[in-house]
């Protein structure tokens, strides 16, 4: 039987779990919606992660299972992101190296206290950022499965059609 983490949170419990991760007790992979990594951005969101300590554990996750695979998910456009907070997101998303990402656009959600925050971000410039972030996040899976290449692995196929 394998077990496989869903949106977990990289707070310290989670250390715990990547030794059993690299002794084959649980799969290498984590889902964890990191959101953002522009600190400002986080703080708006309410979210207490850091990206240098989320960059810092991600490294030392992959000394401890250098198989772990890593997906998350992102928001762009959120109230208040400016140019240099999306350039920290992308800067994140080189440096962390996460197998997989899916993206968002921020959009307001009846009674969510994001949707009074000051500067909100154009439609045009939210889609243009999805688009970058996106495209980096495809160099970033490219290079990924690049290492895979020649390697023997188990996988579970769900369907087959």
């Amino acid at each position: 039987m394998w077990v496989r983490l869903h949106y977990v949170y990289p707070y310290p419990h989670v250390d715990k779990v990547i030794p059993l991760m690299a002794e084959g007790k649980i799969l290498p992979y984590l889902d964890i919606p990191f959101q953002h990594a522009s600190p400002r951005i986080l703080k708006l969101m309410k979210l207490a992660a850091a990206s240098e300590d989320t960059l810092q554990r991600i490294n030392q996750w992959r000394q401890i299972c250098p198989d772990l695979s890593i997906r998350s998910t992102f928001i762009v456009g959120f109230p208040g992101e400016t140019e240099q907070d999306f350039e920290d997101l992308l800067d994140f998303l080189d440096e962390a190296q996460l197998d997989r990402v899916g993206c968002f656009q921020y959009s307001s959600v009846d009674g969510a206290q994001a949707n009074s925050l000051p500067n909100p971000v154009e439609e045009p410039v939210k889609q243009e950022r999805w688009e970058r972030t996106m495209e980096k996040q495809q160099q970033v899976s490219r290079h990924r499965l690049a290492l895979k290449i020649g390697r023997r692995l188990e996988v579970i196929i769900d369907e087959k059609n």
